[in-house]
């Protein structure tokens, strides 16, 4: 899929309301990964001074998010993208403004493979956190499914 970074973070913008609420940038976007950064706003600091622990979730299920379209946006008009699951683990203090780096986990043409054959496939996207230091401050794991339109 050729789409472009603008049409990704526009479309993200415009259908998912939180991602206006956080202000997330979207640094890049393609089929094998995204680049989403949240800056740094005193309103969503938590109790230590840092991005609180739902807007750093936020950003990184956006980075998936983003990355999912990159990789299946074509299969939009047979099939809806959702996340089945996630999974968090928050390693040190984010501080400042944190960048999330989404990266798909398994070959879109498998993915498309078993969508072709009737299949709801699901797929892992991994998400890394980072402080602009570029210390991890948090990984994250979410499987999306293409379901099947009727």
């Amino acid at each position: 899929m050729s789409e472009t970074l603008p049409s990704i973070g526009d479309m993200l913008a415009a259908t998912v309301p939180m991602v206006r609420t956080l202000n997330l940038e979207f640094v890049e976007a393609s089929a094998e990964r995204a680049v989403v950064r949240l800056p740094d706003q005193p309103d969503l600091h938590n109790h230590v001074g840092g991005p609180h622990a739902g807007a750093m979730f936020t950003l990184a299920e956006s980075a998936s998010g983003a990355v999912v379209l990159a990789a299946f946006g074509d299969q939009l008009q047979r099939a809806v993208p959702l996340a089945v699951r996630a999974e968090i683990e928050y390693k040190k203090l984010a501080k400042g403004p944190v960048t999330a780096t989404a990266r798909l986990g398994r070959p879109v043409a498998e993915v498309v493979a078993g969508l072709d054959a009737g299949e709801r496939p699901e797929f892992p996207v991994k998400i890394e956190i980072t402080r602009e230091d570029g210390a991890v401050t948090g990984e994250m794991s979410v499987t999306w499914t293409l379901r099947p339109q009727d």
